[in-house]
């Protein structure tokens, strides 16, 4: 049924203070009520009608010369409940990813090494220039390169290059083009997590990249495994006119060919000769997001500016600590305001032997849970009051605990730590146990009438964890 209506919308002209009205009038065909984002992509598959959980290991693997990209099944249940795709880039040194861009929002964890990433946002301006580089050799030099720039001005100009390490989480836009370069020493290992729900993505409900190089190799990619990671991932300049596109560029059309090319090379390849490129060094950047880095009052960063990464393994920066059982490290969009446009947020847990933490169950969205070090023994229960996850899950397990079902985890003897992808920018959970729990909140006589239980018992069950929440020491039965 098709439902007409009509409005005025009110534009207005910040710097010239003037606004007009105009009449816009919208064919709006009913729908079923709207879920997260508003979002009308919600098949009977994707309703979290879940009836098993399972703690999951990449599904495909896509070998290319510099690399390898793992993608977990984005088909199972619980991916398409969460409305996610999950994968993970290993880059070898000296190797780069090629420069790519996606539908959806996409959330990065560094999980091992280092290197640079620069991210393509358009209309901004190329305030990176070689002259940069100079700052530390000699004047005469300096003299050299400013004549150079004057003759032909031929010297490079690019925008922003941002350094990474090690836990590190990386916020890409949706549409936004994208490069990453290993230039340490060690495997580049990069695990990311793509919000295809989100309202900035207005295709269907499935992983794409569009490719400006490279291609799916064809050596290890045959049959059905093959066709899927080509549709995935593909090369846009290979379907051009070679003649549009040379016109395009003004380029000979011998460029055109080497762009379109798809060869065995793959999605990370091997860097011939090192990269260079302008960034500022590594301790002018820190100190660029020092201790005010932070404080910002919402005018001072544009999206050409915006810090895009933070880190999460950072100690002295965890939100919840506890000497006896860990820590947990959060990252929302009032650390990292890039993320209120992706509309998703991160943490990182560390939990000590056998400590927990406590049942509890996100109130605002989905989490995807990757684990990092060590082993735990989790619970999931869903909407029907049975549990749907009862596993032990060990390092590069994945799996999705959806909004409202309840949660916990005990950790091994050897300790747990974990990624926890969030699809909200301020996410927000309630806690069973401890001093911010549900039951703390609580009259007395709502506890014993609940569970026909004594007053001094529902006072024990309100009490009996004293000042610890959300993480919680072992008890002595676990002791």
């Amino acid at each position: 049924m098709s439902v007409c209506y009509q409005f005025w919308k009110l534009r207005e002209n910040l710097a010239s203070g003037w606004c007009h009205a105009e009449l816009f009038t919208v064919h709006h065909l009913a729908r079923p009520p709207l879920g997260r984002h508003q979002s009308t992509r919600l098949s009977d598959a994707q309703q979290c009608r879940l009836q098993r959980l399972t703690a999951s290991q990449p599904s495909q693997s896509i070998q290319s010369e510099g690399g390898t990209t793992e993608l977990w099944n984005e088909r199972e249940d619980q991916f398409q409940c969460a409305g996610v795709a999950a994968l993970r880039n290993t880059l070898r040194p000296n190797s780069l990813s090629l420069p790519n861009f996606h539908p959806a929002p996409r959330l990065v964890y560094i999980e091992k090494g280092q290197g640079l990433i620069g991210i393509t946002f358009p209309g901004c301006a190329e305030t990176y220039h070689s002259k940069s580089q100079q700052s530390s050799r000699g004047q005469e030099e300096e003299e050299q390169q400013q004549q150079q720039e004057e003759r032909g001005r031929k010297s490079d100009l690019h925008q922003k290059v941002h350094r990474f390490r090690r836990g590190d989480i990386i916020a890409l836009p949706a549409g936004a083009a994208h490069w990453c370069y290993n230039d340490g020493n060690e495997d580049l290992v990069a695990v990311s997590i793509t919000d295809l729900n989100n309202q900035a993505n207005q295709l269907d409900q499935k992983l794409r990249a569009f490719y400006l190089a490279g291609g799916v190799p064809t050596q290890g990619q045959q049959g059905q495994n093959g066709q899927q990671a080509r549709e995935t991932f593909q090369n846009i300049f290979r379907a051009f006119d070679e003649e549009l596109m040379a016109e395009a560029f003004n380029v000979p059309r011998e460029i055109v060919r080497k762009m379109q090319q798809e060869n065995e090379r793959g999605l990370i390849v091997k860097v011939r000769e090192g990269m260079r490129v302008i960034r500022p060094d590594e301790e002018e950047e820190q100190q660029q997001q020092g201790p005010w880095a932070d404080e910002s009052n919402g005018l001072e960063e544009t999206i050409c500016s915006m810090k895009i990464s933070t880190n999460i393994d950072n100690r002295r920066e965890a939100d919840i600590y506890s000497r006896q059982a860990g820590k947990i490290n959060i990252v929302n969009q009032h650390k990292l305001p890039i993320l209120q446009l992706l509309d998703m947020s991160a943490s990182k847990g560390n939990l000590l032997p056998n400590a927990l933490f406590t049942p509890h169950w996100s109130m605002n969205g989905h989490n995807i849970v990757y684990v990092t070090r060590g082993e735990a023994q989790v619970q999931v229960v869903g909407s029907n009051g049975q549990t749907v996850l009862n596993e032990r899950v060990n390092r590069g397990n994945m799996f999705v605990v959806p909004q409202f079902y309840a949660s916990t985890v005990r950790a091994g003897r050897d300790g747990f730590e974990w990624v926890t992808f969030k699809t909200t920018s301020s996410p927000m959970s309630s806690p069973l146990a401890g001093y911010t729990s549900v039951f703390r909140a609580m009259p007395l006589q709502v506890i014993t009438n609940s569970y026909q239980i004594s007053p001094s018992e529902a006072q024990n069950l309100k009490l009996s964890r004293g000042g610890q929440s959300y993480l919680l020491s072992p008890g002595r039965r676990s002791s």
